[in-house]
Parts: structure tokens; C-alpha cells; sequence
């Protein structure tokens, strides 16, 4: 059986369901037409199933409707579209629990009391309530009712009878407006209040162990809670509405928009703002506003921080481009304003009001410092007109974040404190269509800092390392062939222009510089490689030579002296011949007439060794081997003295990025494929963990070749670097015999730099660990571990160059033998076992009684074979490059052993077959 309390929710139900009717036939219907601004006369209105329809028309007949010419009849309008949406909302809904309710008393006994809509679906009818007091309040703030109102005065004059039939209570004299406001209001606030006493008496008809208990006493709240904070947006609405008739047209054309709602008015709890002047605040839930004349000052309380103050009667806050202090007479004052404050800044970063009230959701009070948020700073700078989004601490950009100026540049990366800090990257667009340079860097205290990729409009691209937003330390600057001055440039930097030691590459000319730089310039000793095969070696000052320089030529002519970048001897110098003749004297040229000579040429005095000349190295001495990469070191360096931070390691040597000559704006090419900084912290620890785990010789190889291996170890990401520089020096044009001492030593030089390297991380893993550090090696040591383990590993990476340029420096011996090795081919088997020294008594006849015919045939097949053999093994192409190879990078402890004993054999069988008796010797007849 049915209680009272649900005969009365059903007639409460019934009843407000018709009043809504009539609301949207008398009042919305009317209003949205005043909206549209229609010059006919209203259409009459029926009600039909509790939707008003004009008679002969159709729903959608207003919407149709031309919409107002001027900004504010436009937003007025939408106003009352959606409060007429949520009006519709609110009528279905409570349909539905009237029919909930009517079949609940036409079966009691089949239907139970938790099928009532009101219980079982009381967030669902809470929300519904709430869209419309939010739609209504709307109207109200912006006074959207009386301006509709406006627009046809003489109809709604006419309309006052039907509206004090809606009212109750309502004044003959009120304005219509009035009257609109509170027939929207009160019908509402009416029923809300009967839910509550209905619901509370009908909880106490049911026992506590009752199924419907918990419902029950859940819905009595849930609408107990719509009511306060009904009252609670009511307040606020009005006062917003009476907010407006106080400031002038000026101000109120700036702040009146509907999602203002006005906390809290400086007239009403006074307070002072320092450093800042301002004759009024306004805290609005979404905003803080400072008035001083007709200037307005907006802070999205989004970005708002509150610092309590040291003074009980002040507090601080801070928004991005300004902090200032909020100061009251007494300290309740200054109680209120702060806690309004705070609980605005709350409310309005969860992205939703407070319910019940504002300042008692269950959310924390207290608003985050770490934010996410938009901002346009004004303010002259770096970021003037720029618009930041992304995370914010404390009133500065901090972590994840986009900068975007109205110029078209781009920055997405970190950010620290307010200033780029970490990976970024950044597009710069130019004068040029759709032409954009490209910066993917680490950033340090707003400039670029650390190792960075920038693709420029111009098709050039840097990789290298930045200080303060300039090119600093080591760095390749490279531009495509299709540029009219394609070049490129591997080296150190200072300030943004070359200097110190580098290697430029001018494909157009077709030539290799190597040496020093100064201010952008060629400055101080260098070597120039043609790909003519000429090389020579001078000093430059402010890109010109000065002073005399060696020359050498491709026919291994030498020439020392004065002479001029187009390669014209000049001055005093002197001029060494292959075959050992000397010219020495004055040259000059005239306009078309050639070379002038005056001096002596001298083919007395051969050297004793003809090919001094040939093998003459160029550089050695002039460049010190274990300065010329520093700005390859240095960085390793640092890293280690720092620690080993993981955060650091991608700014070490570099980042796994996709190449692309093609500069885009869109908005995926700010992102490139590199390892993220947060996973480096683990993998570091890794690596320095597994080298406490092999430090044992057998094993600590193994570790070596695996780091050595791995593109993402610093190890490896080292040993790519000066892979770089090497290829940069001595492939190509570079690949001059002259240049083979050079070559010889850097590799050795980069061998020790890496076990240095090594031992450096060992220090820090150990430190990690609370262990002892290792002791320092001694020069002895530390020669022995670099030639046994380290030097076998790097080798292959620098082997193609390197034995390049030793085939080109020992290409005449080698031809030498190869024609030995062919005269060889044509001896018998005795002549060769002969001319191998190898002693009789080795020969396979020993003990041997044999015919001659056997003895013939014996030494025929066998000795034949075996000397074959021996040969086939020696019959390398480039014997002659591959033993200078070995003996220069043979490690210092085998000297006098057994391997140099061997070596030694070989130098001697290769020298020996080279000699000019050998291919002299008579060769029997066939």
C-alpha cells in the first residue's frame, strides 16, 4: 500500500510539470521570439503534452528566426536558447517521475518503492536541475530578461495578468522584468523545498533496515545540498546583476559576460593593493579583477598562486607576469578575502562549482602549486605576445609546455623556473614561404646550451654543441650539394663562429683544409689537401697565407717557400725532385709568360734515400694530437665530473632524431624520435652497475666491446663522435699519404681518451656503490691496457681510412712486390725452394732412396705444394701497408718477441722479394 507522502510526490509532480508547460508557452516562447527580434505579433500558444507549440507552426519555427544584428541581442539570445533546452530537460524529467510515481500507486504491491525515479535516479534528476539553474542564472547576471523585454515592452505589458497567475505574491507596480525573473525562479525553488520535506517525511515511514533506507536518506541530501546551493548561485547572480549598474558603460562592456559570477567587491570587505594601484578588486569565480580608472587588470584565477603573508593583515599572490599583496584593516578582513581567494582558484581548476557551496566540495581546500594552464604575456621580453600553455609552478612555466608568437615561431619542450630548460625544440619561421628554421636542442636558463640538431631555411644543418644560443664547443655544419657553395665543416666553435682546431671541406673547389681557426677565419698553421692529389702545408692569418709553407706534389715534387692559394711559387724557395735533383733560387711569373726561375739547380747530391720524399708526413708536430678534439672530450668529461646525472645524458653526444632536409610547420615535426630523458636515469645505472660486474680481465674485454657496440651507451656514443671527425679528416679529398702520421697517432690518441673515458665511469660507479675509488695508473699501465684491450676494439671502426692512407703511402713498394710475386710464379720448384733460403735439409727428399724419375716427381708435387702454400699465404695485394699497419699499432710490450720476431721475418721475405736481383735472376729455359 502507497503512503501518503507518495500520493503528495505524485500531486507536487503534476503540478510542476504544468507549471512548466505554461512557463515555456507564457514565457520562454515569448522571450526567444523577443530574442529574434520578430516585428509581427506573437502567435497564439497551446499546450500540448506539456510542449508549447504555436498553433499552425512547429518547434523549430523560432529558431528559424533571423538572429539579432548586435553582439549583445546574439548573446542574449543564445542565452535564452539554452535556458530553454534546459527547461525542456526539466520537464521530461519530471514526466518521467510522475509516470515512476503513477505507476508506483496504480500497483503497489508488483512495483516496489525503489523504482521511483527520484530514488534510484537522484544524480541523474540532480544534474538536470542544476543545468538549468546554471542556464537561469546565466540570463539573470547578464540581465538577458529585461532586455528581451525591452524589445517588445507593449506585449509584455499586455502579459502582466498572466504572469501574476504564475506568481504568487507578485506586485501590480514591479517591473515586467522583475516578474519574468521570479516566474522562472520561484516555481523552481518551490518545488526543490517540497522534494526535501516529502523525501525526509517518507524516510521516516520506512524502518532502518528498510531496502529503500539508504535511497532514501541519499536523495534527501542530494536535493537538501540543490537547495543551498541554489540560494548560494541565486545570491551570487544578483549581485553580479547589481555589480553592473555601479560601473561605468566602458567597464561593464568589458567584464559583463555570463560566466562571470561576482565572490566578493572591495566596497563591501575594503582592501588595499600594493605594489599595484587599484581603486576597486572584484573576485568573480573565474577571475580577479583591479580596477584604476577606466584600466582593467584580469587575472585568470587559474594561474593565481596564494602565499599567506607575513603581516596578519595581508597575503601575496603571484600570476605570471605580476605579484602583489592584497592588504585589509583588520585581520577577519583579510580571512575572508583569502579564503575566497583560495577557494575560487580551487574551484575553478577543478573546472567546476563547489556543491553544496563554494569551499565545501570534497577536494582538497588547498590548490595545487604544479598547474596546467593558457597564458598571453603582455609584458615586454623574450615572450612578449607569446602565448604559453602547458605546466606551471608557482606563476612560472615549469615542466611540459608550447610557446607560441604571433609571428609563426614555435617552441614545444621543458621548461624550469619560467625559462626553456631542458629539450625543446623550436621553429623560427622566415621572409620566404613556408621556409623555417629548425632548433631540436637542450635548453639551459632560456638559451640554447648542450648538443642540439638545427635545420636551417637555407638548407644547412648544424649538429653540434650551444652555449647561451651560440654555436660553442664541437660542431658540423653541413649544407646540401644542391646549394651553390655546398661545404661543410667539422670542428670546434667559440661564440657562434669556428675557431680553434677544424677540417672544412669545399666540394665546389674540390679541396680539404685542416688546421686551426679564429674568428670564423682560417688563422694559424694548416694543411690543405686538393682532390688533385696536391697537399700543402702553411701558416693563415685572417684567411690568407702568410710566410713560407711545403708543398707537395702528386709526383712527389717538394717544394719549400713562399706561394700563393692558387698554388704560384712566389719568392725564395726550393724545389726537391723525385729522383733526388734540388732547384733552389727565386720564382716568379709574369702575365702570360709562366714561371721565372733564377737560382741553382743542383743533380749532385743524391739522398740516401730516395724516398724521403714520397713518405714526407705533413701536420706532425704542428697540431698536438691530444688537443686537436677536445671539444669532443670535454663534454664526456664534464658529464662524468657531474656524476653521470641520467637527465644529462641525452644533452652528452647527441639524440637519435629522424633526418629530414625538408622543413615543415606542421605540428608534428616539432616532435622527433629520440630516447626519452625520463629513461635515462635507469639505464645509467645499469651501465655503471655492469661495470662493477666485469672488471675482471677476461671479462672487462667483453664488457668493452658490448659498451663500444651499443649507440646508446656514452662509451659507444663516444666512439661515433670521433668515428665522425675521422671520416670528416682523411676520407675523400682527405685520403692524402701525406696525412697517414696524422691519421696514425689520432687513432692511438682516441684509443687512450676512451680507456680514460672508461676509467672514469668505473670512479663513479664505484663512488655510487660507497667504495674506495680506484688508484691512478701509471704511464707504463695504462700503455699496456690500452694497446691489449682497448685499441683491438676501435681499430675496425677507423680501419677503412686508416689503411686508405696506408696504401697510398707504401703503394710503390707494394707494386714492387707484386711483380716479385709474378717473376716468382715463373721458377722451378728447386729454384724457388732456392730462393727462399729454405735449408736443404728441410726439403722433403731427406732419407729418401729414390729414382730420379721418383726424386723428379717427388719434388714436383710435394716440395712444389708446400712452397706454394707458403707463398699463397704471403701473396697479399698491399702486404707491404698491411705490415706497417701492424707494426705501428703493435703494443710496446711485444717489442723483442716472439710476434716481433715473426713480423720481422715477414718485413724481411717482403723486402728481400722486392729486390732487383731477384726479378734479374736467370730463369731457366722451359
Amino acid at each position: 500500500m502507497c503512503s501518503p507522502e507518495e500520493a503528495a510526490l505524485l500531486r507536487l509532480e503534476e503540478v510542476f510539470s504544468a507549471t512548466l508547460a505554461r512557463i515555456n508557452s507564457f514565457v520562454l516562447q515569448p522571450l526567444l521570439e523577443a530574442g529574434h527580434d520578430w516585428k509581427a505579433g506573437c502567435p497564439v500558444y497551446e499546450v500540448t503534452l506539456g510542449r508549447c507549440l504555436p498553433l499552425g507552426g512547429s518547434v523549430g519555427a523560432s529558431v528559424n528566426a533571423p538572429e539579432p544584428s548586435d553582439p549583445w541581442g546574439r548573446e542574449c539570445l543564445q542565452l535564452l536558447q539554452q535556458l530553454h533546452r534546459s527547461s525542456q530537460q526539466l520537464w521530461e524529467v519530471t514526466e518521467e517521475s510522475l509516470h515512476s510515481l503513477q505507476e508506483r500507486l496504480r500497483h503497489p504491491d508488483s512495483i516496489s518503492l525503489e523504482s521511483l525515479l527520484l530514488l534510484h535516479c537522484a544524480d541523474r534528476v540532480l544534474q538536470v536541475h542544476l543545468e538549468y539553474i546554471e542556464s537561469y542564472t546565466s540570463c539573470v547576471a547578464v540581465q538577458a530578461f529585461q532586455k528581451a523585454v525591452k524589445r517588445r515592452s507593449e506585449y509584455w505589458q499586455g502579459q502582466r495578468k498572466v504572469l501574476q497567475q504564475l506568481l504568487s505574491g507578485m506586485s501590480s507596480e514591479g517591473s515586467v522584468g522583475t516578474a519574468l525573473v521570479q516566474a522562472l525562479r520561484q516555481p523552481l525553488t518551490h518545488h526543490v523545498h517540497q522534494y526535501v520535506l516529502l523525501l525526509l517525511s517518507l524516510g521516516d515511514t520506512v524502518g532502518e533496515r528498510h531496502p529503500t533506507r539508504e535511497l532514501l536518506v541519499h536523495a534527501a541530501t542530494v536535493f537538501g545540498n540543490l537547495q543551498s546551493f541554489m540560494r548560494q548561485e541565486l545570491d551570487q547572480a544578483m549581485a553580479t546583476q547589481a555589480l553592473w549598474h555601479t560601473l561605468s558603460s566602458r567597464l561593464r562592456d568589458v567584464l559583463c559576460t555570463p560566466a562571470h559570477r561576482l565572490l566578493q567587491d572591495s566596497q563591501d570587505i575594503p582592501v588595499t593593493v600594493t605594489p599595484l594601484r587599484a581603486e576597486r578588486v572584484l573576485l568573480f569565480d573565474d577571475a580577479l579583477v583591479l580596477l584604476q580608472g577606466h584600466s582593467v587588470h584580469t587575472f585568470d584565477l587559474k594561474l593565481v598562486w596564494v602565499e599567506p603573508g607575513q603581516d596578519r593583515c595581508m597575503f601575496h599572490l603571484l600570476t605570471p607576469e605580476e605579484e602583489f599583496s592584497l592588504c585589509s584593516k583588520d585581520p577577519q578582513c583579510r580571512v575572508a578575502w583569502q579564503w575566497k581567494v583560495t577557494q575560487a582558484v580551487c574551484q575553478t581548476l577543478r573546472g567546476k562549482k563547489d556543491f553544496p557551496v563554494l569551499g565545501a566540495g570534497l577536494e582538497l581546500s588547498e590548490p595545487p602549486t604544479c598547474r596546467c594552464g593558457a597564458y598571453t604575456f603582455r609584458a615586454e621580453g623574450r615572450f612578449s605576445q607569446a602565448t604559453y600553455e602547458g605546466e606551471w609552478y608557482w606563476g612560472r612555466p615549469h615542466g611540459k609546455g608550447t610557446l607560441k608568437w604571433p609571428d609563426g615561431r614555435n617552441h614545444v619542450g621543458d621548461f624550469c623556473q619560467g625559462l626553456e630548460h631542458g629539450f625543446g625544440i623550436r621553429l623560427v619561421p622566415q621572409a620566404s614561404e613556408d621556409k623555417f628554421d629548425c632548433y631540436k636542442c637542450h635548453w639551459r636558463e632560456g638559451s640554447m646550451c648542450g648538443y642540439g640538431i638545427c635545420e636551417y631555411s637555407t638548407s644547412e644543418v648544424y649538429k653540434g654543441y650551444f652555449q647561451e644560443g651560440l654555436r660553442h664547443g664541437f660542431g658540423v655544419l653541413e649544407s646540401t650539394p644542391q646549394t651553390p657553395q655546398p661545404c661543410r665543416y667539422t670542428g670546434h666553435w667559440e661564440r657562434g663562429q669556428r675557431s680553434g682546431y677544424g677540417i672544412e671541406e669545399d666540394s665546389d673547389r674540390g679541396e680539404r683544409y685542416i688546421g686551426m681557426w679564429q674568428a670564423d677565419q682560417r688563422h694559424g698553421p694548416g694543411v690543405m689537401v686538393t682532390q688533385a692529389g696536391v697537399c700543402y702545408q702553411a701558416t693563415f692569418q685572417a684567411d690568407k697565407m702568410v710566410g713560407p709553407g711545403i708543398l707537395l706534389s702528386e709526383d712527389d715534387s717538394l717544394y719549400e717557400g713562399t706561394f700563393t692559394r692558387d698554388l704560384t711559387f712566389v719568392g725564395k724557395g726550393k724545389v726537391t725532385f723525385p729522383n733526388g735533383f734540388t732547384l733552389e733560387g727565386s720564382f716568379g711569373s709574369g702575365a702570360g709568360r709562366g714561371l721565372h726561375i733564377q737560382g741553382v739547380l743542383d743533380t749532385a747530391a743524391l739522398p740516401s734515400d730516395p724516398g724521403s720524399t714520397r713518405k714526407r708526413q705533413l701536420g706532425l708536430g704542428v697540431f698536438p694530437v691530444e688537443s686537436r678534439w677536445q671539444g669532443v672530450y670535454g663534454p664526456f668529461q664534464d658529464f662524468v665530473q657531474a656524476g653521470c646525472p641520467g637527465d644529462l645524458q641525452e644533452a652528452l653526444l647527441g639524440f637519435h632524431v629522424q633526418s629530414s632536409r625538408e622543413l615543415r610547420k606542421s605540428q608534428e615535426y616539432l616532435c622527433c624520435e629520440r630516447t626519452h630523458p625520463e629513461d635515462h636515469a635507469g639505464r645509467m645505472e645499469d651501465i655503471l652497475e655492469e661495470l662493477l660486474q666485469h672488471r675482471a680481465p677476461e671479462a672487462l674485454q667483453q664488457c668493452l666491446r658490448k659498451a663500444l657496440n651499443n649507440s646508446l651507451h656514452p662509451l659507444g656514443k663516444l666512439l661515433r663522435t670521433l668515428m665522425l671527425t675521422f671520416q670528416a679528416t682523411y676520407s675523400g679529398i682527405g685520403a692524402n699519404k701525406h696525412l697517414q702520421g696524422l691519421a696514425q697517432e689520432e687513432v692511438k690518441q682516441h684509443a687512450q681518451e676512451l680507456w680514460a673515458a672508461y676509467r672514469c665511469l668505473l670512479q663513479v660507479a664505484l663512488q655510487c656503490k660507497g667504495q674506495a675509488p680506484e688508484e691512478d695508473e701509471d704511464a707504463e699501465t695504462r700503455d699496456l691496457q690500452v694497446h691489449r684491450l682497448v685499441l683491438p676494439l676501435v681499430l675496425p671502426s677507423f680501419y677503412s681510412e686508416l689503411f686508405t692512407l696506408y696504401l697510398l703511402l707504401h703503394e710503390r713498394e707494394d707494386s714492387l712486390y707484386s711483380q716479385g710475386i709474378a717473376n716468382l710464379s715463373l721458377f722451378p720448384d728447386t729454384k724457388l725452394l732456392e730462393f727462399l733460403d729454405v735449408q736443404k735439409h728441410l726439403w722433403p727428399l731427406k732419407d729418401l732412396t729414390l729414382t730420379t724419375n721418383q726424386r723428379y716427381s717427388l719434388v714436383r708435387d710435394k716440395c712444389f705444394l708446400s712452397a706454394t702454400e707458403c707463398l699463397q699465404k704471403m701473396i697479399i695485394q698491399h702486404l707491404g701497408a698491411e705490415i706497417h699497419l701492424i707494426r705501428d699499432m703493435m703494443a710496446p710490450i711485444h717489442t723483442g718477441g716472439l710476434y716481433d720476431f715473426l713480423l720481422t721475418a715477414l718485413e724481411s721475405c717482403y723486402e728481400h722479394i722486392q729486390k732487383e736481383d731477384m726479378r734479374l735472376h736467370r730463369l731457366p729455359s722451359r
